[in-house]
């Protein structure tokens, strides 16, 4: 597993919304540790992560994923074949949903360096 430290801090909305509500950060924290749990390695299960992500339409969830992929070294190719992957079980327009929000996350951490 990656140092938690190298992954991209979380966006100001999320930071404010555990500062006021600490309780429901903490219960947050002990999902995402009990998840950790298991066999997968930490780049398989952020790519699965983002395939869930994606089948939810979870948007906020997808540009999460992409960043915390980018930071542990996972490509945007990786990235972007997960999304193929996801046209033959949702359909091509969430695939091409998806993409989008991949891409504009993509393109948001090249030009502010998250």
């Amino acid at each position: 597993m990656s140092n938690q430290n190298s992954l991209p801090k979380p966006p100001s909305a999320y930071s404010d919304f555990v500062a006021r509500f600490p309780k429901l950060g903490q219960g947050w924290d002990l999902l995402a540790e009990a998840g950790k749990e298991g066999p997968l390695d930490e780049r398989t299960a952020r790519l699965v992560k983002l395939a869930i992500a994606i089948g939810a339409q979870k948007e906020g969830a997808v540009h999460a994923s992409v960043r915390k992929a980018l930071a542990i070294g996972i490509t945007l190719e990786e990235l972007e074949q997960v999304v193929a992957l996801s046209a033959g079980t949702l359909g091509l327009p969430t695939a091409v949903a998806a993409h989008t929000w991949v891409k504009e996350t993509q393109a948001g951490r090249r030009s502010h360096g998250d």
